[in-house]
């Protein structure tokens, strides 16, 4: 994606803040968990963290959590859901943070839109020696039938190319980490995650709607293509009545600084 293209895309979701708060999905703590393992303590930087979503499984865990975002109403709603949590406006390019005070910086769904060139001598600024540095994805476990016509019925705005299991470890292999010639960070690790979330039919469409590709899509284009995402979990037993879990896992590229 070109840096123009990347920049609309990664500053659409403040105009959908309240529906990405509403319909997102949390992560798995077994994910959280791997993915602070070998972090030397638990003093944790949520980076890019959004409407708290990530931030939320971190209080969960008992971490001492720190969350910085740059776009204002995703802020706000991170501070309307979580207000005893520390809150800071700013982005992975420039962290509002000393040197070495964090532990662990994590980013859920946000790693793909820093500007890595700039944020990982950032990134390894804000980290104490040994430090952990770790992207999470929520992806579609495509390996269920009714996902995978969901992500073909859906198309690539609405189930991007990180949103299933194979396409993220193609995605991640060789992106979104600091440079493997800079000295800062070591060899890094993929590992995923069995995760779920209830929805509905109508709430799942919501769900999609709040992707990037869909967001900055001509709205008519938008409503044809959410159109044929409802016409297709209307068409399958396991989506058509009620409330069912849509299958996911929680993936995570992890990386230590040195």
């Amino acid at each position: 994606m070109e840096p123009d293209e990347r920049l609309r895309h990664s500053s659409s979701f403040g105009a959908a803040a309240a529906a990405y708060a509403e319909h997102r999905p949390d992560y798995a703590h077994a994910a959280v968990r791997w993915a602070l393992e070998t972090a030397p303590g638990l003093r944790v930087l949520d980076l890019g963290a959004g409407t708290g979503k990530l931030t939320a499984t971190l209080v969960e865990l008992g971490v001492e959590v720190v969350a910085v975002e740059p776009d204002p109403a995703m802020l706000a709603e991170l501070r309307r859901a979580l207000p005893d949590v520390r809150a800071l406006p700013g982005s992975a390019e420039a962290i509002p943070l000393p040197a070495a005070s964090v532990d662990a910086v994590l980013a859920g769904n946000a790693m793909h839109w820093f500007d890595m060139a700039v944020a990982g001598p950032e990134i390894a600024r804000v980290l104490a020696p040994g430090g952990v540095l770790a992207g999470l994805w929520n992806v579609l476990d495509d390996g269920v039938d009714w996902v995978a016509g969901l992500a073909r019925a859906g198309g690539g705005e609405a189930v991007g190319p990180r949103d299933t299991p194979a396409a993220w470890r193609a995605e991640t292999a060789g992106m979104h980490l600091p440079r493997s010639g800079a000295p800062r960070f070591g060899t890094p690790e993929q590992e995923q995650f069995p995760h779920g979330q209830r929805r509905t039919a109508d709430s799942l469409a919501e769900t999609l709607a709040t992707r990037a590709g869909m967001l900055v899509m001509p709205a008519g284009e938008r409503a044809a293509r959410l159109g044929r995402i409802r016409a297709y979990l209307a068409g399958r037993p396991e989506t058509a009545d009620g409330e069912f879990t849509l299958p996911m896992l929680t993936a995570v590229l992890r990386v230590r600084r040195l």
